[in-house]
């Protein structure tokens, strides 16, 4: 695989960069900056980046069917409209624990909006644990909670025939599928289906290509890693020039190009002197792999 060619399209030292998605319709990169507490737009026609600033912590963003976007925002599903740089407020969740915050969210090939949180963090990775749950924004704005004593809610993806969730909660250090139904949203069955070697650090965002293998992005180890499912076995390495790798997604025009963010929150000068491109944004191509166009929002 000696095509792989990693380049960083935006330098711009984000403290948690997250949440990479492609917007085919505006031909570019939407990601979110955690603790910079923005939602950015990166094109690839003027390689600069756009970014709405909002008032809380805000750690996903995805496409809605009407052409804006959904973030999650604080404890908060909320919807954006780009152009009047608006937010309202669709529902909030953990109203009991104040010290909460959203983590990772993607939109299911239905149209639902799933996201967890977390408790904040003390230092990177570092928090009060078992305070997160894992929940569902449906179209009618209802929400649903899966289950909860979750340390970091984080990657979340579905299988190609749509019957599996796979889902990461990261301080388990595992990657974890569910039995999925499409119909109800309901998930069940819950199994590992790979553990992270202790160099691959800490599992975070994750992805899914057109042959139904997850890439997951490792915070801490610098990487993001091809996995198949089916047998739990590691397939390829993609090492970045950064160690907090956070999350990555497919996009460009036929989805081959890979988006990874990364943090830089949490880094002293002299590592960041060593990772100058910490917080940035990376773009991988040669990999032989596209992804999966990502689902809109059906509310």
């Amino acid at each position: 695989m000696s095509s792989v060619r990693i380049e960083c399209i935006a330098n711009d030292g984000y403290r948690i960069g997250e949440s990479p998605v492609w917007d085919e319709k505006e031909g570019a990169l939407l990601y979110v900056d955690i603790s910079g507490r923005k939602v950015c737009r990166w094109s690839p026609i003027t390689r600069q980046a756009q970014a709405i600033p909002v008032d809380a912590p805000v750690s996903s963003v995805a496409l809605q069917k009407s052409g804006d976007y959904v973030i999650t925002l604080g404890t908060k599903f909320a919807a954006l409209k780009w152009k009047e740089e608006q937010v309202t407020t669709l529902a909030q969740v953990d109203k009991d624990k104040p010290n909460n915050r959203f983590n990772d969210g993607k939109v299911d090939p239905a149209g639902r909006y799933f996201a967890g949180t977390m408790a904040q963090e003390t230092q990177p990775a570092v928090l009060e644990r078992h305070q997160g749950s894992l929940y569902t924004l449906f179209s009618d704005l209802s929400v649903v909670k899966h289950f909860d004593q979750v340390d970091i809610s984080n990657g979340l993806d579905w299988s190609l025939d749509h019957k599996t969730f796979f889902y990461i909660d990261s301080l388990s250090y595992s990657v974890d599928a569910f039995d999925y139904d499409l119909q109800t949203g309901k998930i069940g069955n819950r199994r590992s289906i790979y553990k992270l070697e202790k160099e691959e650090s800490i599992p975070d965002g994750m992805c899914i290509d057109t042959e139904g293998k997850l890439w997951v992005a490792c915070y801490g180890g610098g990487r993001v890693i091809r996995l198949d499912p089916e047998t739990g076995k590691r397939l390829q390495t993609v090492k970045l020039p950064v160690d907090k790798t956070t999350s990555c997604c497919f996009g460009g025009r036929d989805y081959s190009e890979m988006y990874v963010t990364s943090a830089s929150e949490g880094m002293d000068k002299e590592w960041l002197s060593r990772q100058p491109q910490a917080g940035g944004i990376f773009k991988i191509t040669g990999l032989g792999v596209k992804g999966v166009p990502p689902y809109p929002f059906a509310g």
